[in-house]
């Protein structure tokens, strides 16, 4: 039952989308700090963030995870971790030149991008990595194989651009893009390369997918949506996106409640929500405390997909 409004409380609607926050491959990377603390003590570091979210690595840093650019900023002496993200094949070898205990947090789903990346290169197939210049997955990816055999296309434009050359071609794609800018470059692909071959299933991972759908069936017509993530994590960004093309008069990306100004609540009676993959269940719950304070709320949760997934943690050693 909704509440009744409180005196001087003006009414607001809130439409919370389904999934939203965590997804398995965040979760497995946590859990790989956690446990990798619990049996080798502090301090353990970990190469680049472990997840995008300053929530998360300041928590970990309080148990005793030490984040750092790269490895040569870690000791020989105490376990190193490669983060959610993926690193390139020239971080692991030096992590086993210097003979240190390297465990692999890289996301499952990262994993099969970077096998389908190895696969193609040994068939000699020239590779177009769909993906964000930058991006730590992306860099990791393009680090799978020789430079010369990997190019990156970001848009449709790129992909105009591409001259034609002798061999067989592949494509991959980062695992956090928006769904239906991937399929437009790979539709520009196919065109342009009529045998082009490619994953045989979508690289884009099912959180991405799920949370993107959500945002599209919790975003119409809604007066303002806020996703609730890091600007460095691709996935949060993507769902602002998706909310401004489904026709929310207004998006917003915010790290927390705290970043929040009340004063975007003007003229707002239904409000959307939804935390990018790297966010924890706990920053919406403070955001939704905190509107709560300002306005009578109606929740209204817009499920699309139900999640089950897990991947075990098992302290996979990197190779």
């Amino acid at each position: 039952m909704p509440e009744k409004p409180v005196r001087g409380k003006l009414p607001l609607k809130v439409r919370l989308a389904a999934p939203r926050g965590f997804c398995a491959g965040v979760e497995r990377a946590i859990r790989t700090v956690e446990e990798t603390l619990a049996m080798y003590g502090a301090p353990v570091y970990v190469r680049h963030e472990i997840v995008h979210n300053k929530h998360v690595v300041e928590r970990l840093a309080a148990m005793g995870a030490v984040f750092v650019d790269e490895l040569n900023e870690a000791p020989s002496d105490r376990p190193v971790i490669f983060s959610a993200h993926g690193a390139p094949r020239a971080a692991h070898a030096e992590a086993a030149a210097r003979n240190l205990i390297a465990i692999d947090a890289t996301c499952p789903l990262v994993l099969k991008v970077h096998n389908e990346a190895r696969r193609h290169a040994a068939a000699n197939r020239h590779i177009y990595l769909v993906g964000h210049a930058n991006h730590p997955e992306v860099v990791g990816t393009m680090g799978q194989v020789a430079k010369d055999a990997i190019t990156l296309v970001a848009s449709v434009s790129d992909v105009a651009t591409l001259k034609d050359s002798d061999g067989p071609k592949a494509y991959v794609t980062q695992t956090t893009l928006s769904v239906d800018d991937a399929r437009t470059i790979v539709e520009a692909l196919k065109v342009k390369f009529p045998a082009i071959a490619g994953p045989r299933k979508e690289d884009i991972c099912y959180a991405t997918t799920n949370r993107q759908n959500a945002v599209k069936a919790a975003a119409q017509g809604v007066d303002l949506f806020i996703v609730i993530g890091s600007r460095t994590s691709s996935n949060s960004l993507r769902l602002v996106e998706v909310a401004n093309s489904v026709g929310a008069r207004r998006a917003m990306l915010i790290e927390d409640a705290n970043a929040f100004d009340p004063g975007a609540l003007k003229d707002v009676s239904v409000i959307g929500m939804s935390a990018g993959a790297s966010a924890p269940e706990h920053l919406v719950e403070g955001f939704l405390k905190l509107l709560a304070d300002l306005r009578t709320l109606t929740i209204e949760t817009v499920e699309t997909a139900s999640e089950n997934i897990v991947f075990n943690t098992s302290l996979r050693l990197a190779s």
